[in-house]
């Protein structure tokens, strides 16, 4: 409990605690801990101790059921079920009961005894922890061991729960704001107005002739859509160190930080131009397969910038977002609405593409529409693409 006060890792914790039960004298072989997150791509994280080989961590995705199959014959089920808060099997002499297939395997691997529990935490029925222990020792657990595991685990649950609820709101600023901006927020920048100004490449992407496909298509069908695009242009900024900032309708806004972790302009404009060119051939993937289903191929347009941003709170004091904002936001925005008129995919300013060592075809100056000075914008050759 005073570890968890103290901000210690979840790993560390469970190990922490697994090492000090067997130092006092309880033969523990495996110990096992299983909760349910609130994750956009797992339901659920497991961790398993062995004696002589610490923790690892396992992730359960989501399924399309509450559970998966091969949980509904795990005795940790069978507890959530009935509500039960521990159950007792022995593994091996005349009164071993292996009346689940986890306890074959169990017992196969040398353990004798296994206890499973149940700490539920009062926020419902999926609100709660699920663990289990077990010994190798020939006797199995002493009525003692049994006793000293009970009474631990209460204090366990109280010590993950804090670890719980702690990486529950990481995952969620993270997955809704980003692992930059949410890490502010967490940090104590939540008042409007805080922020702070920085270096940085801005991405503005959005999908060709999306008020068409919204109109053409059915509600499921359209979100498909978008879950597409955003897949090859959002999942390409993620993969080159990139922060998506915000889906703006089927837009993306995302930036590529300079300064942190020494990061080099040069450095965050070539990642940018490397996920452009990503985003690309993921979109081509992605309409081969749309091809096959008899689908109209989508695609969309980009622009990449790179300059100073406000990055902070704005919005009302009862409900604020933190985005950037600025100048060079307005241009990236329009640079891509240039996209359509010039017909080239993406386009870059000047100020971008002297950081990056490309062949480019400049385009001229152009004027944007709320901008003060026409500025010159670069489109990326057929070489540099390649590269």
């Amino acid at each position: 409990m005073t570890q968890a006060l103290e901000e210690t890792d979840f790993e560390s914790i469970y190990e922490g605690c697994c090492a000090r039960v067997l130092a006092a004298g309880v033969p523990l072989w495996r110990g096992h801990i299983a909760f349910t997150v609130l994750h956009p791509l797992y339901s659920g994280m497991g961790m398993t101790w062995l004696r002589g080989r610490g923790v690892e961590l396992e992730s359960y995705q989501h399924t399309d059921g509450q559970y998966p199959d091969r949980f509904k014959i795990n005795p940790l089920y069978h507890l959530i079920q009935n509500r039960i808060p521990f159950l007792r099997r022995q593994l091996v002499g005349r009164e071993a009961l292996l009346d689940f297939p986890v306890l074959t395997e169990l017992r196969d691997m040398g353990a004798t005894d296994y206890l499973a529990y149940i700490v539920e935490f009062g926020g419902g029925k999926m609100d709660g922890m699920v663990g289990s222990w077990a010994t190798d020792r020939p006797s199995g657990f002493s009525d003692p061991d049994i006793q000293a595991l009970l009474r631990l685990q209460r204090r366990l649950g109280v010590a993950c729960k804090m670890r719980i609820r702690d990486q529950i709101a990481r995952n969620v600023v993270t997955t809704y704001l980003g692992p930059d901006a949410g890490r502010r927020v967490l940090s104590g920048q939540i008042r409007r107005g805080e922020g702070d100004t920085i270096d940085a490449v801005i991405w503005y992407s959005d999908l060709r002739d999306s008020t068409r496909l919204a109109d053409a298509l059915s509600q499921h069908d359209y979100i498909q859509v978008l879950n597409d695009y955003f897949e090859c242009a959002g999942g390409a900024v993620l993969a080159h160190g990139g922060d998506i900032l915000n889906f703006i309708g089927d837009a993306v806004l995302a930036i590529f930080p300079i300064g942190k972790g020494q990061v080099t302009a040069k450095q965050a404009c070539k990642r940018a131009l490397a996920a452009s060119r990503d985003a690309q051939r993921r979109l081509t993937a992605t309409n081969a397969d749309r091809e096959k289903a008899g689908a109209e191929p989508l695609s969309f347009g980009l622009g990449l910038h790179v300059g100073e941003v406000l990055f902070g709170n704005i919005g009302v004091p009862e409900r604020v977002s933190f985005s950037v904002i600025g100048p060079t936001v307005n241009e990236v925005a329009r640079l891509e609405a240039l996209t359509k008129e010039l017909g080239h995919p993406v386009l870059a300013t000047e100020n971008f593409a002297r950081n990056v060592p490309a062949e480019w075809l400049r385009l001229g100056h152009h004027k944007l529409r709320g901008v003060g000075e026409p500025i010159e914008v670069c489109a990326p050759t057929a070489e540099a693409d390649r590269r």
